[in-house]
C-alpha cells in the first residue's frame, strides 16, 4: 500500500483567504496601489495615501464578505417552485 496524501481535495488557504479569493485579495492590493499612486501623482500626496488605504481596505473587506458566501457562486432561492404538468387528456391514445 502507498501512503495517500489526504489534503489534496482541500482548497489552498493563505492568511484566511481560500482558493480563488487569494487572487481577489492580491488584485485588490495591486489595484489599490495603482489607484493611490495615480491619485497621489495627479492630486495630492495625502489624498493618494488616503485613497490607497481606503481602496485596499475596501477591496479586502469585500473579498472577505464575498468568501463568506462560499467558494462557488450558487443562487440560493427561498421560494417554492411548482412545475406544472401539461398533459392532454388523450395522451397515449391513438387517433386523437
Amino acid at each position: 500500500m502507498y501512503p495517500v496524501y489526504k489534503g489534496l481535495q482541500k482548497p489552498l488557504v493563505y492568511r484566511g483567504f481560500k482558493g480563488k479569493f487569494i487572487a481577489y485579495g492580491i488584485s485588490s492590493l495591486g489595484l489599490g496601489l495603482v489607484l493611490g499612486g495615480l491619485s497621489g501623482a495627479l492630486l495630492n500626496m495625502y489624498i493618494g495615501g488616503l485613497v490607497t488605504i481606503i481602496s485596499i481596505a475596501g477591496g479586502l473587506l469585500y473579498t472577505h464578505f464575498k468568501q463568506a458566501s462560499g467558494l462557488h457562486n450558487k443562487t440560493r432561492s427561498r421560494t417554492i417552485f411548482i412545475h406544472h404538468i401539461y398533459l392532454s387528456r388523450g395522451y397515449g391514445k391513438t387517433g386523437v
